[in-house]
């Protein structure tokens, strides 16, 4: 992953346990735990009820890194092999709203009927998904679908059309 612009997101409040931090905000350290957690439905159920503003916040926060590393992180688990055949692509995925106003931007390939999310994002993408990080949560879990995003705008594409188009086939999100 990399950064267009180094993050000024808000300081940590440190814990008492190792490597946690919260935001010093109970309602947003309790979406992130959730976010956290292995089970993705916990947290499909929790965005499909939480209002966007309450989202935007936890995506301005501390936690925004280490939800979108966990939330991409588990793309792979929900990839469908089957549908994806013989596609061979590299998606990248710039995720806006950053407080600094700079996107986040991830690199997963699709080959040999996996799906890897790359530590670099070191290849000519055939791809390009650009999306508000609230807007992003929804997509990823289930609560909105790619092709509305679109058409309302707030998704934009770059790249393959017919990738596009299967893209969101590929991945089977939790169901609220």
């Amino acid at each position: 992953m990399t950064d267009q612009q180094e993050s000024t997101a808000e300081p940590s409040v440190p814990t008492d346990r190792p490597g946690e931090v919260t935001t010093g905000s109970p309602r947003l350290d309790e979406l992130a735990a959730v976010a956290l957690d292995p089970d993705p439905l916990p947290f499909a159920r929790l965005v499909k009820r939480t209002p966007a503003g309450e989202l935007r916040e936890l995506m301005h926060s501390v936690q925004r890194r280490r939800v979108l590393d966990d939330l991409l992180g588990r793309m792979p688990d929900v990839f469908r092999a089957d549908r994806a055949g013989s596609l061979a692509a590299v998606i990248h995925w710039r995720i806006g709203d950053r407080p600094d106003g700079a996107v986040d931007t991830y690199q997963m390939v699709i080959s040999g009927g996996a799906c890897v999310l790359s530590p670099a994002v070191d290849r000519d993408p055939t791809l390009t998904l650009t999306l508000g990080a609230v807007d992003f949560l929804s997509m990823v879990t289930g609560n909105a679908h790619a092709v509305m995003l679109v058409m309302r705008g707030r998704l934009k594409t770059r790249g393959d059309l017919a990738l596009t188009a299967k893209f969101p086939t590929l991945f089977d999100p939790p169901k609220a």
